[in-house]
Protein backbone atom coordinates (compact mmCIF):
# COMPACT_ATOMS: atom_id res chain seq x y z
CA UNK A 1 0.00 0.00 0.00
CA UNK A 2 1.35 2.85 -0.82
CA UNK A 3 1.77 5.82 1.97
CA UNK A 4 1.84 8.96 0.13
CA UNK A 5 4.20 10.66 -1.21
CA UNK A 6 4.83 13.67 1.20
CA UNK A 7 6.31 12.09 4.35
CA UNK A 8 8.53 9.37 3.38
CA UNK A 9 10.53 9.74 6.91
CA UNK A 10 9.38 8.86 10.16
CA UNK A 11 10.57 11.23 12.15
CA UNK A 12 11.51 15.19 11.79
CA UNK A 13 14.51 16.89 13.63
CA UNK A 14 15.33 20.40 13.71
CA UNK A 15 17.63 21.71 15.86
CA UNK A 16 15.62 21.41 19.85
CA UNK A 17 12.37 19.84 18.18
CA UNK A 18 12.01 16.57 17.78
CA UNK A 19 8.60 14.70 15.18
CA UNK A 20 7.70 11.29 15.69
CA UNK A 21 5.54 10.85 12.23
CA UNK A 22 4.45 7.34 12.91
CA UNK A 23 3.62 7.95 17.41
CA UNK A 24 2.64 11.36 16.53
CA UNK A 25 4.49 12.55 19.49
CA UNK A 26 6.37 15.83 19.60
CA UNK A 27 8.85 17.29 22.09
CA UNK A 28 11.42 20.14 22.69
CA UNK A 29 14.48 20.36 24.37
CA UNK A 30 13.33 16.63 25.47
CA UNK A 31 10.48 17.26 27.01
CA UNK A 32 7.24 16.02 25.67
CA UNK A 33 4.92 18.96 23.97
CA UNK A 34 1.08 18.31 23.93
CA UNK A 35 -0.74 19.84 20.86
CA UNK A 36 -4.34 19.29 20.08
CA UNK A 37 -4.83 17.52 16.58
CA UNK A 38 -5.32 20.85 14.60
CA UNK A 39 -2.01 21.80 15.63
CA UNK A 40 -0.27 18.50 15.15
CA UNK A 41 -2.09 18.65 11.80
CA UNK A 42 -0.53 22.30 11.38
CA UNK A 43 2.86 21.09 12.02
CA UNK A 44 2.86 18.33 9.80
CA UNK A 45 1.46 20.47 7.10
CA UNK A 46 4.65 22.59 7.40
CA UNK A 47 7.09 19.59 7.76
CA UNK A 48 5.74 18.43 4.68
CA UNK A 49 7.58 20.85 2.67
CA UNK A 50 10.16 22.21 5.67
CA UNK A 51 11.92 25.05 4.35
CA UNK A 52 9.58 25.97 1.76
CA UNK A 53 7.20 29.01 2.24
CA UNK A 54 2.99 27.25 2.37
CA UNK A 55 0.65 29.49 1.75
CA UNK A 56 -2.02 30.63 4.04
CA UNK A 57 -5.00 29.11 1.55
CA UNK A 58 -2.60 25.92 1.25
CA UNK A 59 -2.58 25.50 4.88
CA UNK A 60 -6.50 26.07 5.80
CA UNK A 61 -7.18 23.76 2.88
CA UNK A 62 -4.85 20.68 4.01
CA UNK A 63 -5.46 21.22 7.91
CA UNK A 64 -9.39 22.70 8.22
CA UNK A 65 -10.59 21.40 4.82
CA UNK A 66 -11.71 24.85 3.57
CA UNK A 67 -9.90 27.63 1.50
CA UNK A 68 -12.23 30.52 2.07
CA UNK A 69 -10.26 33.63 3.40
CA UNK A 70 -12.31 33.91 6.58
CA UNK A 71 -10.87 30.51 7.64
CA UNK A 72 -7.48 32.04 7.78
CA UNK A 73 -8.05 34.22 10.88
CA UNK A 74 -8.61 30.82 12.65
CA UNK A 75 -5.57 29.33 11.33
CA UNK A 76 -3.66 32.43 12.31
CA UNK A 77 -4.86 30.98 15.80
CA UNK A 78 -3.94 28.27 15.83
CA UNK A 79 -0.76 28.85 14.90
CA UNK A 80 -0.12 31.39 17.56
CA UNK A 81 -0.91 28.33 20.13
CA UNK A 82 1.52 26.23 17.89
CA UNK A 83 4.31 28.76 18.34
CA UNK A 84 3.45 29.43 22.39
CA UNK A 85 3.84 25.63 22.84
CA UNK A 86 7.17 25.26 20.10
CA UNK A 87 8.73 29.18 20.28
CA UNK A 88 10.70 30.27 23.70
CA UNK A 89 9.88 33.74 22.44
CA UNK A 90 6.63 33.27 20.12
CA UNK A 91 7.00 37.45 19.34
CA UNK A 92 10.76 35.92 18.08
CA UNK A 93 10.07 32.80 16.48
CA UNK A 94 12.92 30.34 15.36
CA UNK A 95 11.20 27.71 14.54
CA UNK A 96 8.16 28.63 12.50
CA UNK A 97 8.20 32.13 11.01
CA UNK A 98 5.85 34.11 9.18
CA UNK A 99 6.13 34.98 5.13
CA UNK A 100 4.60 38.49 5.58
CA UNK A 101 1.20 38.50 3.48
CA UNK A 102 1.38 34.97 1.80
CA UNK A 103 2.13 32.36 4.43
CA UNK A 104 4.34 30.53 7.27
CA UNK A 105 7.72 28.86 6.81
CA UNK A 106 9.29 25.68 9.11
CA UNK A 107 12.78 25.84 9.09
CA UNK A 108 14.74 22.93 8.48
CA UNK A 109 17.98 23.28 9.75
Amino acid sequence: AARGTAIQQSSFVVRDLHVDLVQRRVSLRNEKVHLTPIEYDLLVALIRRAGQVVTLSELSRQVLGRKQSEQQHQLRIYMAGLRRKLEVDPAQPIYLLTETGVGYRLIDH
